[in-house]
This record gives structure tokens, C-alpha cells and sequence, in this order.
């Protein structure tokens, strides 16, 4: 079968490996469809992990269970159509008692193998039983392989701690930053400002709902912002860059008594200084948010099924297996395109 394996940030190969063979609790899907994931594209995030096949984002049909689950009240039977998640909790431990899934051990430790940019992928029994979930027979392959990042959004906002009614400022609109405008009013957000320099991305934000964008190329940032809320800033700021500069602006963007999410990491060799003060009398709350869990699956599933997040709004570029290279590399260029996703065959 073909992979898209990544050995530095420059060299991206297909190659042929074995099917993978899959033991008594296991299954194995056919891939049908995987997102590139803007994560993947940072240099210093996914060369620590070389040489890796490429993808987390995979949806596909289920063409083998494992001997042992045909003689147990399994969910899943061989044809079905399933979204898995590349981690997944033990759901017993301290960390899963607190709903903290991402510090669950067996979630650090869990995988597919290789990885989802592959024409077959195994799913190892804990992924099977706590984050794979069938997809309605009406939903397309495409608008599964956004499961994931949605769910990453979904994660972001409930840590993010809406109120009804607050003003939320998103900094980066890529395909995550129009997933959190997409879905800021399910929460309760009533007015949305997006911040970016990018035309194409300013645009689509404004498409999805966004009342106001904010031009950082051509614009002061932060008198614009105070112009958009009478000087009170944003409640809720949502950093998507990796940079510690962004988080930075985050934190001078907030109003007093909000948060400021990092949704993103930054750059390791980076560090952020703050003003103590300043962040205890205004009350500011940093969180961060990293990946998701089932829940967060599972609520995801169910707002792209309403159609509030899909495909058609986000998905920009298509590619076959072979062309993995030529879509991250636009993924990386991040200019006019917003989610890339690697197909295998009929999509249907």
C-alpha cells in the first residue's frame, strides 16, 4: 500500500509499505479521505517526529475487524463508514475522571498505524472502543476528515468560557481560525471580530459570519479594535499563531476580566514574558488548548451534521496520495486556501 512519509520538512516520499495485520481487537479501514492538519506544517512540530507518515485527520470504510469481535456486542461491523482519532484516553484514569484526556497516558501513547495519509490504516483496539465514531450514511468522506479540527475548535471554546452576549476576537483565520468563527455563536458569542492579513482569508471570514475583520497589514490593530468595541477590547481572544508575539497582542486585546486562549503552541526557542500585575488586577485568564478528546468528538460530529461546519465551506483543495507533497506545501504557504485534504479513490 502507499504512504506519504515525511523524513525533514523538505523531503516528503511515497512509498510502498505491507497492509498492515491486525489482531483479535483491531480493525483495519480502508482510507477514503485525511486532512492536512496546519499543526503538521510547523518545521520544529513535526521534524521531532521523522520519519512519520503523514495525517491524522483520516475517514475511511471499514474492510476487517479482529477474530475476537465478531464474539462480542461490537458497534462496528466491516463496510461501515468511521471517523478514528489518532489518540485516544483510557477513560478510567484521573486525568479522564477530569475530562484532561490529552494528559491521559494511554492517550499520549496511543496511534494508527502508519498514520492517515495511507492507503490502509490500522486501529489499534483503545482507539477503536474510545474515539472512533461511525459516520451517518449520509455524510460525505470530506466533511468527516473535518471531525478532528473541529473538534479541537469545540475544545477551545468551551475552555474559553463564553458568556452569552461577550465580543470574541479570533487572531488568524485559517482553516481553524473559520472553524472558531463558524461556531462562536453556538456558544454564545455575540459579536465576532477575525484578525489576519490575508485578503482571501479576511473575505471568508466575513462569509462565515464574522460582523467585523481586522486587516493587521493595512490596519492598527489595537485601535481598530477599540474602535469595534468602545474602547472595551474583547472578551474572548482566540490566538491561533504559533508565535509568542501573537500572544502577546492576545493578552493587549482582552478586556479586563476576559480570557485569552493559546490554541496553538509557539516556536521552542521562544518565551513569553508578562506583566503579573497587569494580568491580576484586570482579572485576565490565560488558558491554553490543546488537541481534544471523545467529548469533544463526538459534539463536532454533531455540528457538522447540522451543516453549521463542512466541507464545502472549507475544504479549498483536493489532492491524490501522490500529490501529498504539493498540498502541504500550500497548507505551509498559508495565502489562499484554507483546508487541503488527500483523497483515495471514490470518495462516495
Amino acid at each position: 500500500m502507499k504512504v506519504a512519509k515525511l523524513y525533514s520538512f523538505s523531503d516528503i516520499r511515497i512509498e510502498d509499505i505491507p497492509v498492515p495485520q491486525i489482531g483479535s481487537y483491531d480493525a483495519l479501514i480502508k482510507t477514503k479521505a485525511c486532512g492536512i492538519c496546519s499543526g503538521d506544517v510547523m518545521p520544529w512540530y513535526i521534524e521531532k517526529k521523522a520519519p512519520v507518515v503523514l495525517g491524522h485527520e483520516p475517514v475511511g470504510e471499514i474492510v476487517e475487524l479482529g477474530s475476537a469481535l465478531y464474539h462480542y456486542n461490537t458497534p462496528f461491523s466491516v463496510g461501515d463508514k468511521v471517523f478514528v482519532h489518532h489518540h485516544a484516553p483510557c477513560l478510567n484514569c484521573k486525568y479522564c475522571n477530569r475530562g484532561d484526556y490529552v494528559q491521559c497516558n494511554t492517550w499520549q501513547n496511543t496511534k494508527i498505524i502508519p498514520g492517515g495519509i495511507s492507503e490502509y490504516i490500522l486501529i489499534p483496539e483503545t482507539n477503536l472502543k474510545n474515539d472512533t465514531l461511525k459516520l451517518p450514511e449520509t455524510m460525505s468522506y470530506e466533511d468527516g476528515t473535518l471531525i478532528e479540527p473541529t473538534a479541537c475548535v469545540v475544545k477551545s471554546l468551551k475552555r474559553a468560557s463564553i458568556k452569552e452576549g461577550d465580543t470574541i476576537l479570533i487572531i488568524g483565520l485559517g482553516v481553524m481560525g473559520q472553524m472558531h468563527v463558524l461556531l462562536a455563536r453556538e456558544f454564545g458569542a455575540k459579536k465576532i471580530i477575525g484578525a489576519d492579513m490575508i485578503q482571501f482569508r479576511l473575505n471568508k471570514a466575513l462569509e462565515f459570519g464574522a460582523d467585523h475583520v481586522i486587516d493587521i497589514s493595512k490596519e492598527n490593530f489595537i485601535d481598530r479594535l477599540k474602535d469595534l468595541t468602545n474602547n472595551f477590547m474583547a472578551d474572548i481572544v482566540i490566538v491561533g499563531p504559533n508565535s509568542a508575539s501573537a500572544m502577546q497582542q492576545g493578552i493587549k486585546a482582552v478586556a479586563s476580566g476576559g480570557t485569552v486562549v493559546f490554541f496553538t503552541p509557539a516556536r521552542p526557542d521562544e518565551m513569553l514574558t508578562i506583566d503579573p500585575n497587569y494580568i491580576y488586577f484586570r482579572d485576565i485568564n490565560i488558558v491554553t488548548s490543546y488537541s481534544c478528546g471523545p467529548d469533544d468528538t463526538k459534539k463536532a460530529l454533531r455540528f457538522i451534521s447540522k451543516g453549521i461546519v463542512t466541507a464545502g465551506k472549507l475544504v479549498t483543495h483536493r489532492f491524490a496520495i501522490e500529490e501529498t507533497e504539493k498540498a502541504y506545501r500550500l497548507t505551509a504557504k498559508a495565502k489562499d486556501s484554507l483546508k487541503c485534504i488527500i483523497e483515495f479513490g471514490d470518495r462516495q
